[in-house]
């Protein structure tokens, strides 16, 4: 048919154009045919896509099906392995040959073993998972095999029970019936859960007690045999003055039967037999003695000399042990005695002379090494001993003051108060140097305010520089430091001092800057300066660069004191100087915060002293002389003072008055060993809140934590009136 419609031999463009035409008359027959059937069409084409989806929901829905299928079986298998596990644990546990339980955080049981049951077996049918630990722990204190003390009650012990269970580990033992032990170790899991062990101790407790027991009887023994080995007649008495212990020394030596020494013999027994055969030197008599064994109070130490006619003479010494029982022991020192006599008479026997006084001079040599170890002992002690005069005489020159009416007198008054500055200021530069020598010092590092030691420095300062014409000035500096207050406060104040001492014009700079998280304290001075051959040698002991300067001002002790204070606190001390250019000390110390406080500062002389007028003042100091000076100080600014030397007198004054005192004044250290804080904590107990303040020589370390832990402030002796007015003054404000 196509060869009919084109012709092959025409050219290409015409059949070409042929073919075009026969396509186009092709088109619209076929485009009139759709037009006629369309909607069947289309509604089997939509047939055929929602087949394809039908299809491929289908699919899908397999594939889930597969997949939910795939996760039970899963499901199921982690369910069996959970049970396995669960019962592999509950088998593990009941393996344990001690009692568990657990508790969940919520405080429910879990699950226990069967040995955590067994040694309560009148609790075994209350654990149940789900039981409350509260209700276990009622259950456990009503139990009939729990063993406690008479002192505690089921119910106290319940409460202290509940009270360890908020510990995150905690282990105790309980005392159960028929002398069984069972130790509790209770711990708590990152998720909150507690797990409770319960091991039987029984054995070892009971084992201890052997031990403790044969240790006791080998003791025993010990003491028993080392009592019978020394030269010595020892006699051990109880509370009550009977017998208890001795050795066969004694008994030779007071001459009395074995038959006669036996346990609870009174010690009057063996006083009698004393008096009867023996005389006792020393100025003491038997009833002294039967007076220090009847005391109630703390006895001290007490010593005699007994002797026997001619023939036997005992060195008796007796001392209280802590539960109030004594012992005496008994040396016999006849030989002694008899030798001093006969040495008497032998001053023709040259040779034992001189191995004599050898020995002499080896005791003496003993002495001198052990006053040398001492050497910081003996002048703490003996600073003490000065200060309380010292102190009662700055107190005295203090309340004459205001009575004399003469320009020379009061000067002369204002040299003598300058003369007792200065003995103060050697007194504590030997105290100072003795304890930093010692290496046995303490520090008690805190938070300081730095103004507050600045201020105090500055006013004592001030007068010194005005009157050798020089400008003391002050940066004030608000930082809070850390630091040991009163060894920080010597550093400065004598680097200070020595500023002001060896600057003969010009002026002194005190002042900080901060470094970082440290503050740089300096002290500068116009002064002559430095040359760098000197600059080590003047931080040794008693070295001064003026030879000039009077022992009155100083002892070439302060820079001593400054190096070796900044070594034990750690902070770095620095000199800058050189001849003519004056000098910088410099001391880094570590900085805490800086406070933003305004200045403090207290009124006038006569309003302070106004508001004492009528004011009682307790005064407790065992030292008369100070005692004395300090309540005629008061006295003069318008206080009524009660002065006693103890305890039992301010309270007995008290009460004779029927007074309760507006402020406190309490020496560290009385007599037989007890402390000012002790005191002013039983004055407060009976009369309420009262300002109160230690009053002390011994600055020592102890001293200070003691007072900081009975919230009470320290004015040091010698003791300065204006501290103390100013204390006075806030407690009556």
């Amino acid at each position: 048919m196509s060869a009919a419609l084109i012709d092959n031999s025409d050219p290409l463009d015409r059949q070409n154009g042929k073919l075009l035409k026969i396509i186009e008359v092709l088109m619209r027959r076929v485009e009139q045919v759709t037009d006629d059937g369309g909607a069947a069409y289309a509604h089997f084409e939509r047939a055929v896509i929602l087949e394809d989806q039908i299809s491929e929901r289908t699919r899908d829905l397999e594939h889930a099906l597969d997949l939910l299928n795939e996760s039970n079986a899963q499901l199921a298998q982690a369910i069996r392995q959970a049970e396995r596990a669960r019962s592999d644990l509950a088998n593990a546990i009941e393996t344990i040959q001690e009692g568990f339980a657990l508790f969940d955080s919520d405080g429910r049981l879990v699950l226990n073993n069967s040995r955590f049951g067994m040694y309560m077996p009148d609790l075994v049918a209350e654990l149940r998972p789900g039981l409350e630990f509260a209700d276990y722990v009622r259950h456990a204190s009503q139990s009939r095999f729990l063993e406690l003390p008479d002192v505690q009650s089921r119910g106290d012990w319940a409460a202290r029970r509940m009270q360890l269970h908020q510990e995150k580990h905690v282990m105790f033992n309980l005392n159960l019936t028929g002398d069984c032990w069972v130790q509790v170790s209770e711990h708590r899991t990152r998720d909150g859960q507690t797990v409770i062990l319960q091991t039987d101790i029984t054995d070892i407790i009971r084992l201890e007690r052997r031990e403790r027991g044969k240790l006791l009887d080998d003791q025993a023994q010990l003491i028993r045999a080392t009592l019978e080995h020394i030269d010595q007649g020892v006699c051990i008495f109880d509370r009550s003055g009977q017998l208890r212990g001795w050795n066969q020394n004694a008994g030779s030596m007071l001459s009395i039967p074995i038959s006669r020494f036996r346990v609870g013999i009174e010690f009057d027994v063996i006083l009698r037999r004393i008096g009867s055969d023996f005389e006792i030197e020393g100025g003491l008599t038997a009833r002294d003695i039967a007076a220090w064994v009847a005391a109630q109070d703390r006895r001290a130490p007490l010593r005699f000399y007994m002797r026997s006619g001619t023939h036997k003479t005992l060195d008796v010494f007796a001392r209280q042990m802590p539960d109030r029982g004594f012992v005496i022991s008994f040396s016999d020192v006849t030989a002694e005695r008899a030798a001093t006599r006969a040495l008497a008479h032998a001053n023709e026997r040259l040779e034992q002379r001189v191995r004599d006084r050898t020995l002499e001079l080896e005791d003496a040599l003993g002495k001198a090494e052990r006053a040398n170890a001492s050497k910081s002992r003996f002048v703490a002690a003996a600073s003490h001993d000065l200060r309380q005069p010292l102190s009662a005489a700055r107190l005295y020159l203090a309340s004459l003051q205001d009575e004399l009416a003469s320009d020379d007198h009061r000067g002369l008054m204002d040299k003598a108060q300058r003369a007792l500055t200065s003995v103060e200021d050697i007194i504590d530069a030997l105290l100072d140097i003795s304890r930093l020598e010692s290496g046995h010092v303490e520090v008690d590092v805190t938070h300081v305010p730095l103004r507050r030691i600045m201020d105090q420095l500055i006013d004592e300062f001030a007068p010194m520089a005005a009157l050798k014409g020089l400008d003391l000035r002050y940066v004030p500096c608000a930082a809070v430091i850390e630091s040991d207050a009163s060894y920080l406060r010597r550093v400065l104040q004598n680097l200070i001092a020595n500023a002001i001492r060896y600057t003969p014009s010009g002026r002194v700079l005190v002042g900080a800057r901060r470094q970082g998280r440290n503050l740089r304290l300096e002290v500068r001075d116009t002064g002559p300066g430095i040359a760098p051959a000197d600059q080590d040698r003047i931080f040794q002991e008693f070295h001064r660069l003026d030879a000039h300067v009077s022992a009155a001002e100083g002892m070439g002790l302060g820079l001593a004191i400054v190096d070796r204070a900044c070594a034990l606190l750690g902070h770095p001390l620095e000199l800058r100087s050189d001849l003519g250019c004056g000098a910088c000390f410099s001391v880094t110390v570590p900085l805490v915060s800086v406070a933003r406080t305004g200045p403090e500062g207290w009124g006038s002389a006569a309003r302070v002293r106004a508001s004492l007028e009528g004011r009682i003042v307790l005064l407790i100091e065992n030292d008369p002389d100070l005692r004395q000076a300090l309540t005629l100080l008061l006295h003069g600014w318008g206080a009524d003072v009660v002065e006693a030397g103890n305890l039992f007198e301010a309270l007995t004054q008290l009460a004779d008055l029927g007074l309760s005192p507006d402020a406190i004044l309490v020496d560290y250290e009385l007599d037989e060993g007890v402390r000012g804080p002790d005191v002013i904590a039983r004055i407060i107990a009976r009369h309420g809140a009262i300002p109160a303040r230690i009053i002390t020589g011994h600055l020592t370390a102890d001293m200070h934590a003691h007072c900081r832990s009975a919230g009470l402030e320290v004015l040091p002796k010698p003791i300065d009136p204006a501290q103390l007015e100013a204390f006075l003054a806030a407690a009556v404000g």
